[in-house]
């Protein structure tokens, strides 16, 4: 349960950077800025494996780059269900979508697979 309230907390923060740094990405308030993470996080659990799955042919013949789009349309309908935040184009839905991931990847890096601040501390005998 940490976890999930953790990689939520994560997914906010990558949405509260996207709406400083893209314009087109906006949020009213900090509750906006939650409920948009939440369904952000659940729309990537439930729609985007489908879509994943469906849309595989031209992510192959797009050596992967069909992925940025289809987390931009993410985001997006995140946008479309959450009240008091948008995602107003396409481009910024894109920009949204590097920054967000960009965020969550340096900050789930730090993140072990059950939910913990995780350090490797490597000792050298001799």
């Amino acid at each position: 349960m940490r976890g999930i309230i953790l990689r939520t907390l994560i997914t906010g923060l990558g949405i509260w950077f996207a709406t400083y740094l893209v314009p087109g990405v906006n949020a009213t308030s900090t509750a906006a800025l939650v409920w948009a993470a939440i369904a952000l996080g659940l729309i990537n659990a439930f729609v985007r494996p489908v879509l994943v799955l469906l849309t595989l042919p031209f992510t192959v013949m797009t050596l992967g780059l069909f992925l940025l789009l289809l987390n931009a349309g993410m985001l997006n309908l995140a946008g479309w269900f959450v009240e008091g935040f948008q995602v107003v184009g396409f481009w910024s839905a894109v920009f949204g979508a590097i920054v967000v991931s960009v965020v969550s990847g340096l900050c789930s890096h730090f993140i072990g697979p059950k939910g913990r601040y995780e350090i490797m501390v490597i000792r050298r005998n001799g």
